[in-house]
């Protein structure tokens, strides 16, 4: 079965541990994850799940002729690559946080906090520039261009849009489940804000 859910961040906190160390967990909470359709390699030369999550709304009429097992829309909708011979989801599928156990390997992506415009030392890490013997470029670019090739080739790290950008963070472990409260503690840092939405999906 894959093991795939849409999730919000709600937090960082700590865990004990029953030999006393302390371990930072980063709580992700799964609401009304459910399979509302399923891609095949003979209609669509590819396999997929489409997963929905989070509060539903009614369908419209085109809609309602692709998606015909479901009455509701999710808000949020997701579609995962699966192998087709291994898995047994169907749609109609109801898929909770017990789906993954404790020490699982996942991987996690969101949209990193937004930085606004940065320069290019809290961008890049550029250094500085002196601030004795003359020196007035302090945080300044620097030499961008050369006689040759007379432009500025594409990719020069310069000053621009800071974060905001799709994240994805390999190798980490479940380290905590509640099933009745349908949340995943994952150890360590994930990408984004609080309430940002995360995918959590088994580790290749």
């Amino acid at each position: 079965m894959m093991k795939a859910l849409i999730t919000r961040k709600v937090g960082m906190t700590t865990i004990i541990g029953s030999d006393g160390t302390l371990t930072p967990i980063t709580i992700l909470s799964a609401v009304n994850n459910q399979v509302i359709g399923k891609r095949t390699v003979e209609k669509d030369s590819y396999s997929a799940l489409i997963i929905g999550a989070e509060k539903a709304k009614k369908l419209s009429k085109p809609l309602a002729g692709s998606f015909k097992e479901i009455k509701e829309m999710p808000s949020v909708i997701r579609e995962f690559r699966i192998d087709e011979n291994n898995d047994q989801t169907n749609v109609g599928d109801v898929l909770k946080a017990d789906i993954f156990n404790v020490g699982d390997t996942v991987d996690v992506t969101a949209n990193s906090k937004g930085k606004g415009w940065a320069g290019t030392i809290k961008r890049h890490g550029f250094h500085r520039g002196r601030k004795t013997h003359g020196g007035r470029s302090y945080r300044r670019v620097g030499s961008i261009g050369s006689m040759y090739p007379q432009h500025i080739l594409k990719g020069k790290k310069m000053p621009g849009r800071m974060g905001a950008s799709k994240v994805t963070t390999k190798g980490l472990k479940i380290a905590y489940i509640d099933s009745e409260s349908n949340s995943i503690g994952v150890k360590g840092a994930v990408p984004g804000p609080k309430k940002g939405l995360v995918i959590l999906r088994e580790a290749k």
